[in-house]
């Protein structure tokens, strides 16, 4: 396992920081490597503590009668310059536990309300989002959307439309739009589950 000999906060930006990793590798190679992390510190991140608190929440949510459509926004994102297919999703607040961000930021993104389902850990525990550049990890929330929607609490920095995503429609995203990974994985269950959230009975 390599070692890391020094790390150096190289940013002050209130969400998201740059930090410059001093290492040696196993095969006793030097390493100059950049992490971006939702921490505030060197002493925060993830490598100095060794735990992993979500950073984040995804939320899968269905809506309807029938639970036929699921919850998707699409959103303009600078990195790449264009809109893309996503999960509502947002920052978990320091002392926040995660279900209940879930349930703020589904409101404050689509104006709907989540009613959060009880799941196996394994299905909602923080997994790392993108660990070849960041140590953010986020955590998942599956539940049921309900009420109407409204983009009346977005921030006025965000550019986001909420769209209700039928399977054929779903279908169409998949094959011609540009969508996030984790997106794009969940939609591929949707499209396969005979009844909504199949997929979290397997390890019960």
């Amino acid at each position: 396992m390599g070692k890391i000999n020094q790390v150096r906060k190289l940013t002050d930006n209130a969400y998201l920081n740059l930090y410059n990793v001093k290492a040696t590798s196993i095969h006793n190679t030097p390493v100059d490597y950049f992490v971006a992390s939702r921490a505030k510190s060197e002493k925060e991140m993830k490598l100095s503590t060794g735990e992993n608190p979500p950073d984040g929440v995804i939320i899968y949510s269905l809506y309807g009668e029938k639970k036929d459509k699921v919850v998707l926004i699409r959103q303009y994102r600078y990195p790449i310059g264009t809109y893309a297919y996503e999960f509502p999703a947002g920052l978990v607040e320091k002392g926040e536990d995660y279900h209940d961000s879930a349930v703020r930021e589904l409101y404050e993104e689509t104006g709907l309300t989540l009613t959060p389902l009880k799941v196996d850990e394994a299905y909602q525990k923080p997994y790392f989002t993108s660990v070849g550049m960041s140590d953010e990890s986020c955590a998942a929330v599956y539940g049921y959307a309900s009420g109407t929607v409204s983009t009346d609490a977005q921030e006025a920095s965000e550019e986001i439309q909420v769209v209700l995503a039928d399977r054929e429609e779903v279908k169409r995203i998949l094959r011609e739009e540009r969508v996030s990974i984790m997106c794009a994985y969940m939609l591929m269950h949707f499209l396969k589950d005979e009844k909504p959230f199949d997929f979290l009975e397997v390890l019960k």
